[in-house]
């Protein structure tokens, strides 16, 4: 069988299931697992996102959908050169890959239009029966239970934990940062089976601009910023103008020294098989005293905004108030004492202010 992939998810899925060697396109954003790396690119992105800033891609995004515009470039010549059996795409969210008319203009433009599977999961359940349906249109319908088997395993463990009566502490997932975004669809639920509650999620809903003062209200005792579509290093980049929010040194999770940024890319934003490592890293960070991580190292950081002293010997990352970018210190044990002076920015009535509304459903559930 001849696949092409319109989206990461899918393609993870497919990897899992045994079927890398059969994808023979995938999109600029694919990048896991390693083996489908060198596949022919058949979707990239029809702008330049690479140097705008958070809020000017917002707003790009936003204007470009609002005219009608697509996000992507499909190289149709390319995809009728490789005569595909399958196409693997989504009709959730127009910012995530190409969805609704312009596949269905994709295949009016091929002679020979293969099947197409349509893939829309809102929770964790849908992206099990994702796997079902691929597995089923591929012929790995044994091999797709037994992934679901697997995930539900490590699910239990970690819920044999969580379901005893102790607290649950107040999460905040953020999904985009300037200007602030919740977390919606899955991620929601993958709080609530780590152990937390996300009073500001949208569970099975897309994402949606929050105004700042939320934030200030529910308080969070731990915030993990998770840029859809990024990886840790920029999501640590993009942690930095936080401190210049108002109210933010009084939120518990920064007076504390419990706000993270984390590998969105891997364990968030895709809804594949490594969202059951996501729920695994959330109980970690969200209960470090019940649950460990063996994952990679490169999954989280921890960010320092504001004056809380560290363990001796911890590795951090704080705000640089001039640049606006992430320092990475080593506090020894003969300093700690001392760091109460670190990094945090200040801002007067000029500084920065959230938009007060609660509109823009911008759904950015996937790279």
């Amino acid at each position: 069988m001849r696949i092409i992939s319109f989206l990461p998810s899918a393609t993870e899925i497919a990897g899992a299931l045994g079927l890398a060697d059969q994808l023979v396109g995938i999109t600029q954003e694919c990048d896991y697992p390693e083996s489908i790396r060198h596949k022919p690119v058949v979707v990239r992105p029809a702008i330049d996102l690479g140097r705008r800033s958070l809020s000017e891609i917002d707003q790009v995004v936003s204007q470009r959908l609002a005219a009608g515009a697509s996000l992507y470039q499909v190289d149709e010549p390319l995809i009728r050169r490789l005569r595909p059996d399958l196409i693997l795409t989504q009709n959730l969210c127009q910012v995530c890959a190409p969805s609704g008319n312009e596949v269905t203009r994709l295949l009016q433009s091929l002679p020979n239009p293969p099947e197409v599977l349509w893939l829309t999961p809102k929770c964790i359940s849908d992206i099990e029966q994702n796997m079902l349906d691929i597995g089923r249109a591929t012929g790995r319908l044994k091999e797709a239970e037994k992934l679901i088997a697997a995930g539900q395993e490590r699910l239990n463990k970690i819920a044999e934990v969580t379901r005893t009566p102790a607290a649950r502490p107040q999460v905040f997932c953020m999904e985009w940062v300037d200007p602030v975004y919740g977390s919606g669809h899955w991620v929601p639920e993958m709080v609530a089976l780590a152990g937390g509650q996300d009073g500001l999620g949208r569970a099975g809903a897309d994402s949606v601009r929050i105004p700042w003062s939320r934030v200030l209200e529910w308080d969070p005792e731990i915030l993990i910023v998770s840029p859809c579509g990024f990886k840790l290093s920029a999501a640590r980049e993009q942690a930095a103008p936080l401190s210049g929010y108002p109210g933010w040194g009084n939120l518990s999770a920064v007076r504390s020294g419990r706000v993270y940024a984390v590998d969105a890319n891997a364990y968030f934003a895709r809804p594949g098989p490594r969202v059951i490592d996501g729920v695994e890293l959330l109980a970690h960070l969200i209960h470090p005293e019940r649950f460990g991580w063996d994952g990679r190292p490169d999954a989280f950081s921890k960010i320092q905004t504001q004056g809380v002293v560290p363990d001796p010997g911890e590795k951090i990352y704080w705000s640089d108030s001039n640049q606006q970018k992430l320092k990475e210190v080593h506090v020894h044990a003969n300093d700690a004492q001392s760091f109460d002076s670190c990094g945090e920015r200040q801002r007067g009535d000029e500084g920065w202010q959230p938009a007060e509304h609660d509109s823009a459903d911008l759904g950015r559930p996937e790279a």
